[in-house]
């Protein structure tokens, strides 16, 4: 469960150096493109009519990451071969070593793998070098898609989120389709409502009061039956998982920018006045109410220690507090409420979130079924099982996120839908599209621990931008 254990220097080190040949490049060269011509995708071999056992005797192979939502396809995967004929061979690796398998299978050209798991930052360094097949001409095909997959039915930002032209520092939602979304996170608030109620807190509405709060509970809460409890958990290890949550979210909801854009040229945002300001207020928040060991606190830590009881708070993605609030699964379950967490000065709630995708390898021999599995695997009957029979949250779909059973099964936890209702559609990719995203945000990751060590903001993010300055040049 722990997402972000793993290095992502490793991960950017892989890429950078498969990305670097000059074929892989030129593979790259006019890829994706979301017009009718599809540039001589394998996607135009398809015709006549749908049929969903055009590839009956195939085997598809893929590649998946040790994950709930990765539980709930592999229980369902006989619905498939049942639908299609088409039999699927599958590997699980932990998320510690996940990555650099897929990296270094496609920077390979081995195609072991026709489809896999991938985050949605991943296509900033996947789909440069040419390793992600563009899904946007089998989408348009109706020999290739059935019209019971229904694009329209996802939400619109999250299709988004996957598309990109592989120019850095453009906007997503333009060029080709690289991957599709699979399962999300959005980042709120969730709250021990237990201490809460016992020292007369309500959930905060700006993030001086979330500051306020979380000193609050670490000063008082010890007094009233919680002991070692502390104010609120977010992410604190140098690590690009530590910026993209909690903090990211706040950051937008603020204004504030990672990188401006001008001519195709992107320059450092982080180290602006107002960005100076955030960011040392945000410190400051951990120092008073955050936990003694922040500097080493990962996904796993901020979840644990509210379901422990140690967290008054949780500022990190809903998935974190809802795997500690279903019944019986921690000391605080049925004591957990969800809040979208304060507003931006102008009332924004804009929100950063993590999106779990699929996509498939460019060079695998078997595109015409991975097309066919990835189409059921983002369909509406799995993903509507997958959210009622296992803890395939949230929904990438309209469809299931209105869905009575999928909403019956959640009323139990206080807050969720109606959380989940005002932030989807605030909840986007809150970065700048450009390959040197995670050895940014670790360096970044890395600034926020000075600060919070005591070291002058202002000076500390000045040097953090002049330095990435010349890298993303």
């Amino acid at each position: 469960m722990n997402r972000y254990v793993h290095d992502r220097r490793r991960f950017l080190a892989l890429t950078a150096g498969a990305a670097a040949t000059p074929f892989l490049a030129a593979c790259g060269a006019g890829f994706g493109g979301d017009g009718k011509k599809s540039d001589g995708s394998a996607a135009d071999d398809v015709t006549g009519s749908f049929d969903w056992k055009r590839e009956k005797g195939t085997t598809v192979r893929a590649l998946l990451n040790k994950h709930p939502y990765a539980d709930a396809l592999i229980a369902d995967l006989k619905s498939f071969t049942e639908k299609t004929g088409i039999e699927v061979k599958y590997d699980v690796f932990p998320e510690d070593n996940y990555f650099d398998k897929l990296t270094v299978d496609l920077s390979s050209g081995r195609a072991s793998y026709d489809v896999f798991m991938l985050g949605a930052y991943m296509v900033w360094q996947y789909g440069p070098p040419g390793w992600l097949e563009d899904l946007g001409p089998w989408m348009r095909n109706s020999s290739a898609t059935g019209a019971e997959w229904d694009q329209a039915d996802f939400f619109p930002n999250l299709l988004q989120a996957d598309q990109w032209s592989l120019k850095a520092g453009a906007p997503l939602g333009q060029g080709g389709q690289y991957a599709l979304p699979w399962g999300w996170e959005t980042n709120v608030v969730a709250y021990n409502t237990e201490v809460f109620d016992k020292l007369g807190l309500k959930p905060a509405e700006s993030f001086d009061e979330l500051r306020e709060l979380a000193g609050a509970i670490k000063k008082r809460a010890p007094g009233a039956g919680f002991d070692g409890m502390y104010g609120i958990a977010v992410r604190g290890s140098r690590s690009w998982a530590t910026i993209h949550p909690g903090f990211m979210t706040m950051y937008a909801r603020n204004g504030l920018h990672d990188f401006t854009v001008e001519g195709g040229k992107l320059t450092p945002a982080m180290n602006t006045p107002k960005a100076v300001a955030f960011t040392e207020d945000w410190a400051g928040m951990v120092r008073q109410g955050g936990p003694p060991s922040w500097t080493s606190y990962t996904w796993y830590q901020c979840s644990s220690d509210l379901g422990a009881k140690k967290a008054g708070m949780l500022f990190d993605a809903d998935t974190a507090a809802y795997f500690q609030a279903v019944k019986g699964a921690s000391p605080a379950s049925g004591k957990i409420a969800f809040h979208p967490g304060p507003k931006g000065p102008d009332g924004s709630l804009a929100t950063n979130m993590w999106i779990w995708s699929l996509g498939m390898n460019a060079r695998s021999r078997r595109k015409s079924a991975s097309w066919l599995f990835l189409q059921w695997a983002t369909g509406k009957e799995h993903l509507r099982r997958a959210a009622l029979t296992n803890n395939h949250i949230d929904p990438v779909r309209k469809s299931v996120s209105q869905d009575g059973a999928y909403k019956d099964k959640m009323r139990h936890l206080p807050g969720f839908i109606e959380t989940f209702e005002t932030v989807v559609d605030q909840t986007k990719i809150q970065f700048t599209p450009q390959a040197q995203f995670f050895d940014a945000t670790t360096s970044w990751a890395a600034g926020l621990q000075e600060i919070y060590g005591g070291k002058d903001a202002r000076s500390v993010l000045n040097g953090l931008a002049s330095d990435l300055r010349s890298k993303v040049d």
